[in-house]
């Protein structure tokens, strides 16, 4: 293998959390071998775990930027391949036991579609009373998606055709920043980050994601990544559009309150006006244009909305629970970012009480 096909520029592969990922880690690595039980212990391994997700991170993270000193053609190595499917398989049954709520995208998406009057969740949370060391570890956490986003959600684009691609391209273009360099919506979020005091570096904070957040992130490869689930992908797409406005302006109002900054602030007040209009592009052109053309695939655009729903929530689920107890919501022990905190910031020393949003924008 030439020196010129070694990756320079991705980021480092991360700490394993378990056999799946030290094993995953260690091919990439230095090219050894997967262990002979690795689909058995794959199949067996906790569906919502950190082994298992980090795992499938790794994998997936392949068909993005890579990691440093790892050969981009392993991102079609068989044996990853084989092992990412049964990862895979494992993860999507679970959400489909668990996470299926309703058979049609109306009734999915209807309870996105009302805004409650009195809401108890993260970006409610933070709008009210998050203090800024919360708001950096909900950065840290995000950035695993926001530093490519939108890159997930493209993959769609090919599998699509008619109105459905015209929609979906149409809002691709303003994530991507309209022509404009600077306006993407990735670097928009790289300098909320610098506002907040954290490194931009693309995946700087992967060893600090809990399971939950690598779920997220994983649950949009899963669906990109698959022609069957174009459907899901769909699903998924209009869940985050249509929550995303409503959340955004909570959250802008937390970086105001808190003095995060002008480009912490300017991202979320983006995302406000962008994404009301994205909401009702993807509703009417994405959505009912796919169904037009494939009526078959409703429940499968049910199935994504539930599965994004299902999974924000229990990512709520664990940031609350963790800053309730005076913990910080980061695997480990937050230090990662704890240190850089401009305001210095002590993350015990907060133990409110709320309960888990729908959705985290």
């Amino acid at each position: 293998m030439s020196d010129i096909a070694i990756n320079h520029h991705g980021p480092p592969l991360p700490r394993p959390r378990g056999t799946l990922s030290a094993a995953v880690i260690d091919r990439l690595a230095a090219g050894a071998a997967l262990p002979a039980d690795h689909q058995a212990v794959a199949s067996g391994a906790d569906p919502y775990g950190d082994d298992l997700h980090l795992a499938l991170y790794i994998c997936y993270e392949l068909h993005y930027r890579g990691f440093a000193g790892v050969d981009p053609a392993l991102e079609w190595d068989p044996d990853l391949l084989r092992v990412r499917r049964v990862l895979e398989e494992r993860f999507l049954a679970v959400l489909r036991e668990e996470a299926t709520c309703h058979a049609t995208v109306d009734d999915a998406l209807a309870g996105l579609l009302v805004e409650p009057v009195h809401g108890s969740g993260v970006s409610h949370f933070l709008r009210d009373e998050g203090e800024l060391w919360q708001l950096r570890e909900y950065a840290a956490q995000r950035s695993l998606y926001h530093l490519k986003e939108a890159d997930p959600h493209a993959w769609v684009l090919p599998r699509l055709w008619g109105r459905a691609k015209a929609g979906m391209a149409a809002v691709e273009f303003d994530e991507f920043g309209g022509g404009r360099a600077e306006r993407v919506h990735a670097q928009l979020f790289a300098d909320l980050m610098t506002d907040l005091g954290l490194d931009t570096t693309y995946g700087r904070y992967l060893d600090a994601a809990p399971a939950q957040t690598l779920a997220t992130v994983n649950l949009m490869s899963l669906f990109g990544l698959h022609r069957a689930l174009r459907g899901c992908l769909v699903g998924h797409f209009a869940t985050v559009e249509i929550t995303s406005s409503p959340g955004s302006r909570r959250l802008a109002t937390a970086m105001r309150r808190t003095g995060a900054g002008q480009a912490a602030e300017f991202f979320y007040d983006e995302h406000v006006e962008a994404d009301a209009v994205h909401e009702q592009v993807v509703r009417r052109e994405v959505v009912a244009g796919l169904l037009e053309e494939e009526p078959h695939l409703e429940a499968d655009v049910a199935f994504g909305v539930d599965a994004t729903v299902h999974l924000d929530d229990r990512l709520a689920e664990h940031v609350l629970g963790a800053w309730r107890d005076g913990r910080t919501s980061l695997a480990g022990d937050g230090t990662i970012i704890t240190g850089r905190s401009p305001a210095g910031h002590d993350p015990r020393r907060d133990r409110r009480v709320h309960s888990v949003d729908r959705c985290i924008p």
